[in-house]
């Protein structure tokens, strides 16, 4: 089902696609690409907004899809062949962050097709947006399995070298308390990537153990008496054929459980401590600090400052491909 979900401000309209399949339920709009709404059984289990405004107002990409790149690149800038990339500084640190500031997630995508359990959207970035070169066109295939799981598949060719990081930007929470400081998680990683005061990787691979990072076992997040959590978690050495196995989330009582399956190589933890909305979300709900958390598959942050981390580079000829399924039960 389609239906209206408001007019930007230059007045192009913006649409809900509904998206229904045996126990889940999942609203994909068309600005950002971004997952509106997604309910197990009738339970809510991310944050949303009823309006676009709450979008638009909001720059904290929720549920959207994030690119060109995904997470952080040093100082706005990389080299590629021997030339200097210098890209959109969108952080008060003076980093990219997301795509920029007219990244995929403030961008309005092209329906393509849908049905009753799936959409395919597309977006065309041109050269030289937010500095990146070379135009890139990406497909996202959302859908919904018999087998309790939304699954988020994404493609992307360019006609010139270029980096592409593409992730989900899904604020979860499980259980509809203030915060998921209570949730019980686990990621199948020992080891992740320290960062400095402005979040940018060290270029250290440290493990978990003996440490607050470390999830290995499952545990609830705020029984680990750490930091704020905002890290990459070091899944493999590179993107792999098939999806593995990479976090699960349960809610307090251990009524919902969700496990994050991917072909990427690495995984972002962050607890949503700079949350703050100035508008109510789904439900009326005041969404503040660690109201959800995110748990986003990806190339590791900065990859392209980075030749020892996963490549984040495409060329011409070669089809960038991220496979990503939130299994409910």
């Amino acid at each position: 089902m389609i239906t209206d979900f408001g007019s930007l401000p230059d007045g192009r309209a913006v649409q809900e696609i509904t998206l229904k399949k045996g126990g889940l339920e999942a609203g994909i709009l068309t600005y950002g690409a971004a997952v509106r709404d997604l309910r197990f059984n009738g339970h809510r289990t991310v944050l949303g907004f009823d309006q676009l405004d709450g979008y638009l107002v909001t720059p904290t990409f929720f549920g959207a899809i994030v690119g060109r790149c995904a997470n952080r690149i040093a100082h706005g800038r990389f080299e590629l062949d021997g030339r200097v990339v210098e890209l959109g500084v969108n952080e008060p640190t003076g980093h990219h962050l997301h795509g920029g500031t007219g990244g995929f997630s403030q961008r309005l995508w092209t329906l393509e097709q849908h049905d009753k359990s799936s959409v395919l959207l597309k977006l065309v970035s041109k050269d030289g947006e937010e500095g990146y070169p070379g135009q890139v066109d990406v497909l996202v295939r959302y859908s919904l399995t018999g087998a309790g799981a939304l699954r988020v598949k994404m493609t992307a060719t360019t006609d010139r070298p270029t980096a592409v990081n593409l992730s989900t930007h899904c604020y979860f929470n499980l259980s509809g308390e203030e915060t998921i400081s209570n949730h019980r998680l686990e990621i199948a990683a020992d080891s992740y990537l320290p960062v400095d005061g402005d979040k940018i990787p060290t270029g250290e691979i440290r493990k978990v153990a003996w440490t607050p990072f470390d999830f290995q076992d499952g545990r609830p997040i705020a029984a680990g008496g750490g930091p704020d959590y905002d890290h990459n978690y070091c899944l493999a050495g590179e993107p792999r054929d098939t999806p593995e196995f990479a976090a699960a989330l349960e809610d307090p009582a251990g009524d919902c459980r969700m496990e994050v399956w991917t072909t990427e190589p690495g995984l972002q933890f962050y607890d949503g401590a700079g949350i703050h909305c100035p508008v109510p979300g789904l439900d009326g709900r005041s969404y503040g600090p660690k109201a959800g958390l995110c748990l986003e598959p990806q190339r590791w942050p900065d990859a392209p400052n980075r030749p020892s981390f996963p490549s984040a580079i495409l060329r011409p000829g070669e089809t960038y491909t991220h496979l990503t399924e939130y299994r409910f039960s």
